[in-house]
């Protein structure tokens, strides 16, 4: 292990055998944390090549269960998001290309920030478990045509431990390893192609454009290498996605968004991403064919029929499908409303993010309890207008006290101004193997 931090220290390139040998071994607790330490470290300085970052996410992928999904029949597509506000995208997404006849095995994770991930949000209906035997999901993938279940701890434990350590050694803000500890979760959940969605700007993990455009390339490169299928959009996100911010608020969007009534960025994102997996899984031949079918599943009702039949079968109450004024409301429901006139010249994403956190719609550490009743309804978005007094957003809050803290930190994310700005531009590019498109 000395051997390699000198080496990578110094420069050099790491072969596939001495990158195996350090994942490995730090998996089964045979190298001690300061020497893995020190290599992330020597990495973060040193950068490693498209080949090594390869290796790397090979061997995280290696070091525990693939999903073999292989008695699925037809062609597996899995999406990811790299994050942001509002992003309930996999809610919506999931059912409409699953009701398209593309097979749905998704593994997914819960929050760790501003709002929960797609699992919490799920578990708003009562009854929901993403706890299943790997049988039991392929059998409701097969039977069902769509099944999400919950990151076990045998799927690339290696990235689990590294991931941990590379947080409390400030490691963690490197392009290969933050794209190999996606990649590494995504290929190990055995699916045949990948749809990425890199989120960009000021409520995004990657706030440069160049560098959104530098994780999807790293990507897609990794992907490639290791025989999926992999395409990625650079999407916007310096203002919330959709309305809602916060767990219940964002399922009772995405079930809007499945009758064909959700907002207009949520519902072209959602029909950008699945027109790709359903070229991807060989569904249709070009984009344009994708997105009537996919139109066509949303406005006749068949998506919302599969994802009442996907809550169903993962023992959720499916009635909440079809009566969402079942869930239960905060106790405080209050405005606030702008101090001017004009037009909504920006709504910084991030502080919408930190609002929702104060108001418990998160998580700051992996402990803490979600409150999946609270969160953030906007009612305007940029170039919007909007008159003085008039409503910016809804602050769903647990208490007087949260309200108030959130609304100080809302109030400074919305910018009036008297011209009006054109809403920012919801797709920013397409990356796949071989090419890089911006628009």
């Amino acid at each position: 292990m000395y051997d390699l931090i000198l080496k990578k220290r110094n420069g050099h390139t790491l072969s596939g055998e001495e990158i195996d040998f350090f994942i490995q071994g730090y998996t089964r607790g045979e190298i001690p944390d300061y020497q893995v330490s020190s290599l992330m470290m020597a990495i973060y300085f040193q950068k490693m090549n498209k080949e090594e970052t390869a290796d790397l996410t090979r061997s995280m992928v290696n070091s525990g269960r693939v999903m073999d999904l292989s008695g699925i029949t037809g062609k597996k597509v899995d999406k990811h998001s790299t994050g942001g506000v509002g992003d309930k995208t996999s809610l919506v997404l999931a059912p409409l290309v699953a009701s398209a006849g593309v097979p749905v095995a998704k593994m997914s994770g819960r929050g760790l920030g501003h709002t929960g991930g797609t699992i919490d949000k799920l578990e708003s209906f009562p009854g929901f478990s993403v706890e299943m035997s790997p049988q039991t999901f392929i059998r409701n993938v097969k039977e069902h045509g769509i099944a999400i279940g919950g990151q076990t701890e045998d799927l690339a434990p290696a990235d689990k431990k590294l991931y941990a350590l590379r947080d409390v050694t400030a490691t963690v803000d490197n392009l290969s390893l933050i794209a190999s500890s996606i990649m590494s979760k995504k290929i190990a959940g055995g699916a045949d192609a990948i749809v990425l969605d890199v989120k960009t700007g000021s409520g995004a993990f990657m706030k440069d454009m160049d560098d959104s455009f530098a994780l999807a390339r790293e990507m897609v490169d990794i992907g490639t290498s290791t025989g999926k299928s992999t395409v990625a959009l650079v999407t916007d996100m310096d203002q919330p996605l959709g309305f809602a911010v916060g767990n219940i608020l964002e399922v009772k969007e995405a079930l809007l968004t499945l009758q064909g009534k959700g907002p207009g960025d949520l519902s072209d994102l959602c029909l950008a991403l699945g027109s790709r997996m359903m070229v991807l899984a060989g569904k249709a031949g070009d984009t344009e064919e994708a997105e009537d079918l996919l139109r066509e599943r949303l406005f006749s009702g068949k998506a919302l029929g599969k994802f009442r039949e996907f809550i169903a079968s993962q023992g959720g109450d499916p009635s909440y499908v079809d009566d969402p004024s079942r869930f239960r409301d905060p106790e405080i429901t209050e405005d606030l409303v702008s101090p001017g006139s004009g037009f909504v010249r920006s709504i910084m994403a991030e502080d919408v993010g930190r609002a929702a956190l104060i108001l418990g719609a998160g998580r700051k550490t992996k402990g803490d309890h979600i409150d999946l009743r609270v969160g953030i309804t906007l009612s305007k978005k940029v170039g919007d207008r909007v008159e003085a007094g008039e409503t910016l957003a809804r602050i769903h809050a647990s208490s007087e006290e949260q309200w108030k803290e959130a609304a100080l930190v809302l109030s400074k994310a919305f910018s009036i101004s008297t011209e009006r700005k054109s809403p920012p531009l919801l797709i920013k590019g397409i990356v796949q193997a071989g090419s890089e498109v911006r628009y």
